[in-house]
């Protein structure tokens, strides 16, 4: 696990590779940094979780499954300049990589011959909710905050706890066949595991070409007699305000580090399902300038926009002030680094984090100067019904 000052440098730690460029856009990984940054890692002063505020972990090995369906291993091979390397006896490194490849298919024949019982969710959980109470005051105070001129909009969360006896794949198996999230991410360790089913892309780096999503902007979406709120959603003044808001931070924060006039919008405002919601987002674009590589970018854009508020620094000492518990991974990102195919990270939303026979959740909304606290208790409790859901309770 790197330290917290590593955690935004680490992934850009890449050997340089030699590839077929349509490799890259066929989809190949190869290998590569996979890991997450913890919200905690905006200010060395601000508490976190029960995991380490980033964790990073390196492979030079991944199977990896097309949208075709078809199974491709792929590896980082170190080659010297003949294409050979001594290890007892020269062997070529499209060997190795068969040999390689042979191993991990006897493990997955073996594996399916000998079918293991299923991990399990586990055990209806025991779901303890925050205070509505504290909720709605933080909200009334955040619209208070604002009144008062200090700022434009701000994420407020909360944090939702369960007892959990099952197993944390078998929950992001569940989780990923119950909700289709399009941005879903696992990872565990000796320290614990995340199960991350966010619909939010944070960050996608394909050369030097950069794009953002950031969602903003909500309404529930649980069956037939909701889908009418599409374009409710679509058309609503205080959503589309506040997407705008939040669109516009983003391309600031990408406009740091990416070349003068590159940086636009090419999707704005498109509402698109998610587990008992509708969403707004919008795309944006740049080209990173000059020798930007990821560290520079993770710098410049975290922690993501859509999740703390305009402008960004007044946001996060409100969230400081008023927010009781520490957001930990929740809100932070989750994704990989490969030199082959670039650097992907999700918003760490609809986000457990599982330690020692607990999970944990984070779950909020965007403020600005209208906002209902009522009426955002009820966003959050659209938002975390699906995930309570998954875990047995209610």
């Amino acid at each position: 696990m790197p330290r917290s000052e590593d955690a935004f440098t680490t992934p850009a730690r890449q050997p340089a590779v030699t590839c077929d460029p349509s490799d890259s856009a066929a989809g190949a990984v190869g290998g590569g940094w996979f890991g997450y940054l913890s919200y905690a890692l905006t200010d060395p002063g601000i508490r976190n979780g029960p995991l380490p505020t980033a964790v990073w972990g390196w492979t030079s090995q991944v199977l990896r499954l097309d949208r075709s369906g078809q199974w491709w291993f792929e590896a980082l091979l170190d080659e010297h300049s003949d294409g050979r390397e001594q290890d007892g006896g020269e062997q070529h490194s499209g060997d190795r990589a068969d040999t390689a490849a042979d191993a991990v298919a006897d493990e997955l024949d073996g594996v399916l011959a000998h079918p293991s019982s299923p991990g399990t969710v586990g055990a209806p959980s025991r779901v303890c909710w925050p205070a509505a109470d504290s909720y709605r005051t933080a909200v009334h105070s955040c619209v208070e905050a604002i009144a008062a001129g200090e700022l434009f909009q701000a994420n407020i969360c909360t944090r939702i706890t369960a007892s959990f006896d099952g197993h944390p794949a078998g929950l992001f198996a569940a989780g990923v066949d119950t909700l289709r999230p399009m941005r879903a991410a696992y990872l565990a360790g000796d320290w614990g595991a995340v199960v991350s089913l966010s619909p939010e892309l944070f960050l996608s780096r394909r050369g030097r070409r950069v794009r953002s999503s950031p969602i903003k902007g909500t309404m529930p979406r649980r069956g037939a007699a909701d889908e009418h709120l599409a374009e409710a959603l679509r058309t609503s003044p205080k959503d589309v305000a506040e997407n705008v808001l939040v669109t516009d931070l983003v391309r600031n924060d990408l406009g740091r580090v990416c070349t003068a006039g590159s940086v636009h919008v090419p999707e704005p405002l498109a509402v698109r399902p998610a587990p008992g919601v509708w969403h707004l987002d919008s795309t944006v674009e740049g080209t990173l300038a000059g020798d930007v590589g990821d560290t520079e970018l993770l710098r410049a854009t975290f922690p993501p926009g859509s999740v703390t508020g305009a402008p960004k620094a007044s946001a996060l000492e409100l969230i400081t002030e008023l927010e009781s518990e520490p957001r930990g991974v929740y809100t932070g990102a989750v994704g990989m680094a490969s030199p082959v195919a670039g650097t992907e990270l999700n918003v760490a939303i609809r986000t457990l984090e599982c330690h020692d026979g607990t999970v944990s959740l984070g779950v909020g909304g965007g403020i600005t100067a209208d906002s209902d606290p009522a009426a955002e208790w009820q966003e959050c409790q659209h938002k975390a019904n699906p995930l309570v859901e998954l875990l047995g309770g209610h």
